[in-house]
């Protein structure tokens, strides 16, 4: 399951979701978000971004 330290959902009405140290399942149906406050599915996606800053010791893939 993919992880990102900053997510964001892009809505189809243009708002933005922004989630800290999520992790994330894209699917059909939109995307499902777990984060420390707990899970969050959301059914309007029109896109997301997720970023990841890599420590020193972390292998690229």
């Amino acid at each position: 399951m993919p992880h990102a330290d900053t997510l964001t959902v892009i809505h189809d009405d243009d708002t933005r979701t922004t989630y800290t140290d999520a992790r994330y399942q894209l699917h059909r149906g939109g995307v499902r978000i777990w984060t420390a406050d707990g899970e969050t599915v959301h059914t309007d996606v029109l896109m997301t971004q997720a970023y990841r800053q890599r420590t020193d010791g972390e292998a690229t893939r």
